[in-house]
């Protein structure tokens, strides 16, 4: 014991009295402070990702009513419009999470953590951050039940070629989960595997111009003359988390008008 007092006695002189030896523990401690503070960083910006990850979705929600949610349509100068929608605003959004999902089916639904106490109601569109997701069909307080895409029997979404402008209809044919069908696109519209195929706005469910994906490949369909067009998806279905429902402010006034046309095609067939 009196042997290891005299060493770190010994070593307490040198360290203390030496200008090297007093670098050299410099030196180590600053080492050893860096070494600890990057691991101290990476702890606290782990902890800090669903803060993060919150504030990404709010500012992606914010993003997505700028880009899809106001009218196009610039209002004539000579009309004096009350503007109570804010800046001819169409569309807000809903953010949630998927907590289920499936894909292997003929119809593939899933369920997502918002419900009417979110205004969430059947018939409301779902996008997610790269693509279309589905259609709202049912609600209870805080869940809502979605169909997929990915439903060969019960969906169908207005879709348009971006560079072209020519609309159609696009479907599932239940073979890929990772693939779509254009139809009625006429044969004589040029094509390229690449091009962007999107929403058409021609719906009171998605806006226009959310993307779908990119034309995977083509060819006439020998049945109708028209192009049948597989479309790669740019959201993998199987692998969604984040997801926006789509309100349209502006949806029971449209609904209003098309009523007034099924009500006169009807007195027209009485």
């Amino acid at each position: 014991m009196f042997f290891i007092m005299l060493q770190i006695i010994a070593l307490v002189l040198i360290f203390t009295r030496n200008t090297m030896q007093q670098s050299w523990i410099a030196a180590q401690s600053a080492a050893l402070n860096s070494w600890a503070s990057g691991y101290i960083d990476k702890g606290t910006s782990y902890l800090k990702l669903k803060q993060i990850n919150d504030e990404l979705v709010a500012q992606n929600k914010a993003l997505m009513e700028e880009l899809y949610g106001k009218d196009a349509l610039k209002k004539p100068e000579f009309r004096k419009v009350h503007d109570t929608l804010g800046g001819g605003q169409i569309y807000t959004f809903v953010d949630g999470e998927i907590v289920y999902n499936s894909i292997n089916r003929k119809d593939n639904y899933f369920t997502i953590n918002r419900g009417r106490r979110d205004g969430v109601y059947p018939k409301m569109g779902v996008i997610a951050p790269r693509g279309i997701a589905g259609i709202v069909i049912n609600t209870t307080n805080d869940y809502a039940l979605v169909q997929s895409v990915l439903s060969v029997n019960k969906i169908r979404v207005n879709a348009s070629l971006k560079k072209s402008g020519y609309f159609g209809t696009l479907t599932w044919k239940g073979e890929n989960s990772r693939i779509m069908h254009l139809s009625d696109i006429p044969k004589y519209v040029p094509l390229q595997v690449g091009d962007t195929v999107e929403t058409d706005g021609k719906s009171a469910i998605f806006p226009k111009g959310v993307m779908i994906g990119t034309v995977a490949g083509y060819e006439v369909d020998s049945k109708t003359g028209f192009w049948d067009i597989s479309v790669e998806l740019s959201e993998k279905m199987g692998t969604l988390s984040k997801i926006y429902v789509v309100k349209n402010l502006k949806r029971a006034e449209v609904e209003r008008i098309q009523d007034t046309l099924t009500a006169t095609i009807k007195r027209e067939n009485d």
